[in-house]
């Protein structure tokens, strides 16, 4: 194994406070010299957000070491679309997005793309209905998903990601959605892209059994599932095999030098 890629919710933090033995792994991990990302499929803040959240936490990251939807996206609407981007993403999110030419709140039609993200409570159904007409005034304005998580863990619980979101927009549409976060190959090549190493030869450490492992091994990776964040026990019980089972992050040193 050569380089990782980490997930950050539920793997490096849990709400505000960082996963017990983080710190220390990710210092473990600088002074080997393994090359390494966070890869997330945040999108309800911006990178900014992301780093500030990683610096409060003691744990330093740099711009260019965290990769997220919006960065990707950004990137493919520049090369695929020409015309104004519908973007239903949170206000603070809009950053990461600078540069593209972007839908007048309140039009109708006209949207050269429809941009999916985590709006949290925000959604509703004048929302998501807003995004299915956009889609139907234009048939060829692509569905585009910045991931497509079902859940994850709030501090008061379980919350829904965008996922159902984009299903019901690819339900009522006939449409599929052009998927840029995990667990789309394209996000994992994306970050092998940045690492420079092949996919066999780096580990993806996550807490989703679908998004992280199923995702990263799909694209050629090792995937490590960590028993924190949203892992619960019947994600063992599917066809989906990790290639380890962590009971957190804090295990990976030990693992990576007895594999």
């Amino acid at each position: 194994m050569q380089a990782l890629l980490f997930d950050l919710d539920g793997v490096i933090y849990q709400a505000r406070e960082p996963i017990p033995g983080a710190r220390e792994t990710l210092d473990w991990v600088r002074s080997q010299g393994i090359p390494y990302l966070f890869v997330t499929n945040t999108t309800s803040r911006p990178l900014s957000w992301l780093q500030q959240r990683l610096r409060e936490m003691e744990i330093p990251a740099e711009a260019d070491q965290i990769l997220t939807p919006a960065r990707v996206a950004r990137r493919w609407l520049a090369r695929q679309t020409s015309g104004p981007i519908a973007l239903f993403v949170p206000e603070r999110t809009l950053e990461d997005f600078a540069g593209l030419s972007r839908l007048p709140p309140g039009a109708q039609d006209g949207a050269a793309a429809v941009v999916i993200g985590n709006c949290g409570k925000a959604w509703d159904y004048a929302l998501i209905n807003y995004a299915f007409r956009l889609l139907m005034a234009n048939p060829q304005a692509p569905l585009v998903a910045l991931g497509i998580p079902r859940y994850w863990q709030g501090p008061e619980g379980l919350r829904l990601d965008a996922g159902p979101f984009v299903a019901a927009l690819e339900y009522a549409t006939g449409r599929k959605a052009v998927v840029l976060g995990k667990p789309a190959a394209a996000f994992y090549q994306a970050a092998l892209e940045i690492l420079g190493t092949p996919a066999e030869q780096t580990v993806m450490v996550g807490d989703d059994i679908r998004g992280d492992v199923d995702g990263a091994q799909q694209a050629g990776l090792q995937g490590l599932l960590v028993r924190t964040g949203k892992f619960r026990p019947a994600d063992l019980e599917g066809a989906i095999m990790p290639n380890a089972v962590l009971d957190s992050i804090a295990d990976l040193p030990q693992w990576w030098r007895e594999r």
